[in-house]
């Protein structure tokens, strides 16, 4: 052989040509407020994507090269199946190249049905209710008998059946069994309606008995159906009641009645009352309403099931006599004990599976949950957690894996975890894309891209792409920021008093007692599971004059928007009316000024079946939403559609100085502003706000309760989707809302929040069992100077002690 030949088998191969799709490229992407973006991204690498809220990192992570390549997917299925599935629409985008196979994980919290548990959410449960149908003494039926979802039925009759030219009749029996408590219907829970809080039953109807709000004697479709039904006699106490007249009057079946000549339906008062108020999200309600809610109705474990919500039946079958509602409320990382002790060669499959489920629980940091624990009640940083666990083991490679702030909701402890898991991820061959503003998720990225350079409008552009050093360097926003670390307070505040919270014993809190110092910052911090929501939830809500934000959903239709949820419209279209003498009614695209080829809407939607619906803007109004005629009327030079297409900005200078100078519209728009919701418009539909967003609108509309029987305000983590540079923001509205006269209690784990706080009160030591007491009162210098607790060594990290 040549010396030549020798040579040429030794050089490298030429790459293969599947090699060269090694990166996603998106060209032109308008979706939302992206300006035609461009950008290429690794694949296979770790790419964490920054800027401030509202600046476009959701719209082009989720909403462009997530929805696509969900989209592209569903159109590999065939037209039948396709049409049991999510329409979805294909994003503003001119190209996107390099896709692969997306799973995202969000941060929406699960769905609050009562019947949703974390067993559920996640196959734990079916796993379980086949291995007690398997194992269990007494044996009671297969894996259904175990479940509370399922009821028992019983069913027999007669079936006629067709063969050939004959017909038969076959007598036929159906029996189903299934493990559903039959008092609480598989919810855990009962509800109890308080009648004192309906009526006074010293009174008649005619005397003004009822006691329920907007029941007033001359109101004909409440009072009046009762009072003029004939079925009762109005000038009776309702105390004299016979039997059956209190029957009638509590539970009576439908039924039609004539009152001063017009057709009503009567029916008893428990389901009216259930139909008009426990019907409807306690959120949406007006506040006096609610208060009478929760004072009339009150839940109770179900007596029958102990809550477990499980039949008898169900709970007597056991495994070494523990049953399956023994092992629903056993923490995981005690549960999954319990199956590694289990050894029985006929299931091994099934053991396997179940104890790689839970051990994948206790791995993400979850251990301390129950599989019994409502779904809806898992923060929005735990719903992802959990989300997460069926991917953990996953033999698929080359997928994209898309978070949104996996972070939320982390103790600095946990947080390092959380990151060896997206390196896992990354490292078995996949491709990680993650939304993220904590620095120290930031850090361990391959490849960082901030977007900005504002919020709104003033963002939707790419600023920086590139390495972690590079951004340092770059002079963006977040580069500035990325290195800020707050610095303890010199003083803090005296309190002016104490809460005091006395036996505390909700879920996993261990008898706690703890005064909660009052006309100061209170932050309540502790590791993920060491009961802080336990305590000031379960707790300081039931006193007097607290007004507690969270970041649940707020309710409402894709006509609801900040503009209606703040009472900002009433205002402005007041104002409209008035400089053009017409009716405010004209001014709403809910009422009188709607535009009547969409009703309003401003799109017209095309339902085609299997394929996406279309969405298109209004030929009529040109997606405006209100009548030609209503736009010819002007404020300041802009007519109302142009109004709601402004941000909260823009609207606040507006509305403060001019011709459209209006007071009462500027101080609203202002609270937005405080709390960092500069960016927003006014007209935008509130099911596209994130959780952080939805959480700061709400405070904006209670920072308007000018001191009064509210004085204490609790926030459960504040600073979700804040970026570094709005924290500093966040602080100082904290500070307003102590100075003008509040007590604000935080749940809270970013350490520039501690360090800012005049007193902080740290449970723990662990999680679920491991946690449920006070292991720290004083305030943040103390606690760096203790370092006792992880929270503290974490502190004072943070501040360079």
């Amino acid at each position: 052989m040549s010396r030549a030949t020798t040579r040429k088998d030794t050089q490298s191969p030429a790459p293969h040509i599947a090699d060269s799709h090694d990166m996603i490229r998106v060209h032109g992407a308008r979706e939302n407020n992206l300006k035609d973006v461009s950008i290429e991204l690794p694949k296979r690498r770790l790419t964490v994507f920054t800027g401030v809220s509202g600046s476009g990192k959701s719209s082009l992570v989720f909403d462009t090269i997530a929805a696509e390549s969900q989209r592209l997917i569903n159109e590999t299925y065939p037209a039948f199946v396709q049409g049991f599935m999510a329409n979805l629409a294909r994003p503003e985008v001119d190209v996107l190249d390099g896709l692969t196979t997306v799973i995202s994980v969000d941060q929406q919290r699960m769905g609050a049905d009562p019947r949703s548990t974390v067993g559920t959410a996640t196959d734990a449960n079916a796993m379980l209710r086949i291995l007690f149908s398997r194992l269990g003494k007494p044996h009671i039926g297969p894996p259904s008998a175990y479940s509370f979802n399922t009821a028992s039925v019983k069913a027999s009759g007669a079936i006629t059946v067709q063969r050939g030219d004959k017909t038969k009749a076959e007598k036929a029996t159906f029996e189903r069994t299934g493990g559903m408590c039959t008092r609480c219907e598989g919810r855990g829970k009962v509800s109890d309606i308080d009648l004192t809080q309906l009526y006074d039953d010293s009174k008649s109807i005619s005397e003004g008995a009822f006691t329920i709000p907007g029941w007033k004697s001359d109101n004909v479709w409440t009072v009046g159906i009762y009072a003029q039904s004939g079925l009762l006699d109005p000038d009776k106490p309702i105390r004299r009641f016979t039997k059956k007249e209190m029957q009638a009057f509590l539970y009576g079946e439908p039924t039609k009645v004539k009152v001063n000549g017009v057709n009503l339906t009567y029916e008893g008062l428990i389901p009216k009352i259930q139909k008009s108020f426990l019907s409807k999200d306690k959120e949406a309600m007006q506040p006096h309403i609610r208060a009478f809610v929760e004072r009339a109705v009150t839940f109770t474990v179900c007596p029958e099931c102990d809550g477990s919500r499980l039949s008898e039946g169900a709970r007597s079958s056991k495994i070494k006599k523990i049953s399956i509602a023994d092992a629903c409320a056993m923490e995981i990382r005690d549960l999954a004990e319990w199956v590694r002790g289990l050894k029985e060669p006929s299931v091994a499959p099934l053991l396997t599976a179940l104890q790689h489920t839970l051990d994948s629980f206790v791995e993400i940091g979850l251990g301390y949950l129950a599989l019994d624990r409502p779904a809806g009640t898992l923060s929005g940083g735990e719903a992802q957690r959990v989300k997460m666990i069926r991917h953990l083991g996953s033999a698929l490679t080359d997928v994209t894996y898309v978070f949104d702030e996996p972070t939320i909701g982390l103790h600095p402890h946990d947080i390092q975890r959380m990151n060896n898991l997206l390196l896992r991820l990354r490292d078995k061959g996949n491709t990680v894309l993650v939304v993220e503003h904590k620095p120290e998720a930031i850090a361990i990225a391959d490849h960082v891209v901030d977007l900005g350079p504002g919020a709104g409008t003033a963002g939707g552009t790419v600023c920086f792409a590139g390495t972690l050093d590079g951004l340092r360097a770059s002079g963006t926003v977040t580069g500035r920021h990325l290195d800020d670390r707050a610095a303890l307070k010199d003083t803090v505040r005296k309190s002016t008093g104490a809460l005091e919270i006395r036996g505390a014993s909700a879920n996993n809190l261990q008898n706690v007692d703890v005064d909660i110092p009052l006309g100061v910052l209170t932050v309540v911090t502790g590791v993920a599971g060491s009961g802080k929501s336990s305590l000031i939830h379960g707790s300081v809500p039931a006193a007097e004059g607290v007004v507690s934000v969270d970041q649940t959903p707020i309710r409402g239709s894709r006509r609801s928007n900040p503009a209606t949820y703040t009472g900002l419209l009433d205002p402005i279209r007041k104002a409209f009316a008035k400089v053009n003498g017409v009716k405010p009614a004209l001014f709403s695209a809910n009422s009188e000024g709607a535009c009547p080829a969409c009703n309003g809407a401003g799109v017209i939607y095309t339902d085609l079946a299997i394929m996406q619906s279309v969405a298109t803007p209004c030929e009529e109004c040109e997606g405006k939403r209100f009548q030609a005629a209503v736009l010819e009327y002007h404020l300041g030079g802009r007519d109302i559609s142009e109004v709601l297409g402004m941000s909260v900005t823009e609207a606040e200078e507006f509305f403060g100085s001019g011709d459209a100078r209006t007071p009462a519209a500027h101080a609203i728009l202002s609270r937005l502003a405080d709390v960092g919701l500069g960016y927003l418009t006014l007209g935008q539909p509130l099911t596209t706000l994130s959780g952080g967003e939805r959480q700061r609108l709400k405070l904006a509309t209670h920072m308007a309760d000018k001191g009064g029987d509210r004085q204490i305000v609790v926030l459960d983590e504040p600073t979700t989707g804040l970026h570094l540079a709005d924290v500093e923001q966040l602080l100082g509205l904290l500070d307003r809302l102590v100075d003008a006269g509040k007590s604000v209690i935080v749940i809270e784990h970013h350490q520039a929040v501690m360090a800012h706080a005049d007193w902080i009160i740290d449970l723990g030591p662990g999680a679920g069992h491991d946690g449920g007491k006070v292991v720290f009162e004083g305030t943040p210098a103390d606690l760096v100077a203790d370092r006792s607790t992880l929270t503290g060594r974490h502190l004072a990290e943070y501040v360079g002690a």
